[in-house]
C-alpha cells in the first residue's frame, strides 16, 4: 500500500537545548504539549530525534492551522515547513530543484545560496560539497529562468540538513515564542482583571514554564456581568497558549463596604488589595499554586509605589511574582495586541 504524502515541519527548540542532562525531561515536556496542540488531527506523527522535533501531518490538512498551533507552544525557537528527499546526492539536487522551483512561482526569487549541514557523519559528502553540488543541480534546472548564486545577500537561502534516513531542504525559519514547556516550573496564581497587564503577565509567567490558575475580583452588581465576561474571554484567548485554566471568581462588594465604613477614604485602594491579595493566597494553597501573579508595573498608577507595592506584599506569607514591574505600559500593550489580548 502506498503511504500517505505528510507535509513535514522541523521544530527547533531554542532554550531547551541548552539545560544539560536535563535536557531530555524538557524536550519530553514540549512533545507532549505539541501532541496535544494537535490532538484533534488524525495521523498526525511528532518525535524526537537528534536535536530536533519532527512533525509529520497529512497534506490534507491546512498546514497553516498546524503552523500556527505549533508557534503558540512554549518552548518552540522556530519552525520551518520542510521538503523530504533520500539521503543520497542525486535525489538531495533533484529535489533542491524541485523545491526552488516552486518557491519562485510563490514569491519573487533571483538570487539564492545554499547552506548544508551534515547531520549524519557517515554521509560520504562533506557539507561544504554538498551545497556546492547543490547548488549546482538547482542551477542546472532553474537556471534558464534566471536564477543566480549570491552567496553574500540572497534573496533565498536554501538549508539543506542531511540526516540518516531522509534529508530536510527548506527556506524559512519561522520563529516561535520561545521560553520553556509548560509544566516545568509549577502553578502560579494569578490575580487577572479585564485590563490589559494582567493577561499579559499570565502569559509571561507561562512562557517560563509556569502553569496558571487565575483568581478574578468583581462587585456585582456595581459591576456589570459584561466586565465578568470580559475576563473569560480573556482567558479563552490566553488558554490557546497556557492550556486549560481555572477561574475563580470572588465578590469582594461587602468587603468594599466594611473598608469604607471603617477607615479613611485615602487608605481605600490599598486596603482592598491586601484583602485580595489574603484571598488570592488563600485559593492558592487550596489548589497547589506555589506563588502569586499580579500585572503591577511600578509607578505606574498611584497605588502602584514602592510604598504600596511592599504594603500588599506584607498581607501574605507567599511568593509574589511581578514579571511586568518594569516594562513600559507601550510596550505591555505591544505585547497585549500580539498575542491578542
Amino acid at each position: 500500500m502506498e503511504e500517505k504524502k505528510k507535509n513535514t515541519f522541523l521544530v527547533r527548540t531554542g532554550e531547551v537545548a541548552l539545560k544539560g542532562q536535563n535536557k531530555p525531561y524538557f524536550e519530553r515536556m514540549l512533545l507532549s504539549s505539541i501532541k496535544n496542540a494537535l490532538k484533534d488531527f488524525q495521523n498526525v506523527e511528532a518525535y524526537r530525534q537528534e536535536g530536533l522535533i519532527f512533525v509529520k501531518a497529512p497534506v490534507e490538512y491546512d498546514e497553516e492551522e498546524i503552523e500556527k498551533r505549533i508557534l503558540r507552544i512554549f518552548g518552540v525557537a522556530s519552525l520551518s515547513v520542510a521538503a523530504e528527499a533520500e539521503s543520497d546526492m542525486e535525489h538531495i539536487g533533484k529535489a533542491a530543484a524541485e523545491y526552488l522551483k516552486k518557491l519562485m512561482a510563490s514569491r519573487t526569487v533571483k538570487t539564492f545560496k545554499v547552506e548544508a549541514k551534515r547531520v549524519d557523519k557517515m554521509f560520504p559528502v562533506e557539507s561544504p560539497q554538498i551545497a556546492s553540488r547543490t547548488g549546482a543541480a538547482v542551477l542546472k534546472v532553474c537556471g534558464d529562468d534566471g536564477l543566480k548564486v549570491d552567496v553574500h545577500n540572497p534573496d533565498c537561502v536554501l538549508f539543506v540538513n542531511v540526516r540518516r534516513e531522509k534529508t530536510y531542504l527548506f527556506a524559512d525559519k519561522i520563529k516561535g515564542f520561545g521560553g520553556l514547556p509548560l509544566g516545568t516550573n509549577g502553578k502560579g496564581m494569578v490575580l487577572l482583571s479585564g485590563g490589559i497587564d494582567s493577561p499579559v503577565a499570565s502569559w509571561m509567567m507561562a512562557k517560563r514554564g509556569m502553569m496558571i490558575e487565575a483568581v478574578h475580583f468583581h462587585s456585582f452588581p456595581y459591576t456589570s456581568e459584561r466586565a465578568r465576561e470580559k475576563v473569560y474571554d480573556l482567558t479563552r484567548v490566553l488558554a490557546t497558549y497556557c492550556g486549560p485554566i481555572r477561574v475563580h471568581s470572588v465578590n469582594i462588594l461587602n468587603i468594599q463596604q466594611a473598608i469604607g465604613e471603617n477607615c479613611p477614604e485615602s487608605e481605600m485602594t490599598i486596603l482592598t488589595r491586601r484583602y485580595m491579595m489574603k484571598i488570592a493566597e488563600r485559593l492558592a494553597e487550596k489548589n497547589d499554586c506555589q506563588v502569586l501573579i499580579t500585572g503591577e508595573s511600578i509607578g505606574q498608577v498611584a497605588s502602584q509605589t514602592v510604598q504600596g507595592l511592599v504594603a500588599t506584599d506584607n498581607a501574605v506569607n507567599i511568593p509574589v511574582m511581578r514579571p511586568l514591574i518594569a516594562v513600559d505600559k507601550i510596550d505591555i500593550i505591544a505585547r497585549a495586541r500580539e498575542i491578542g489580548t
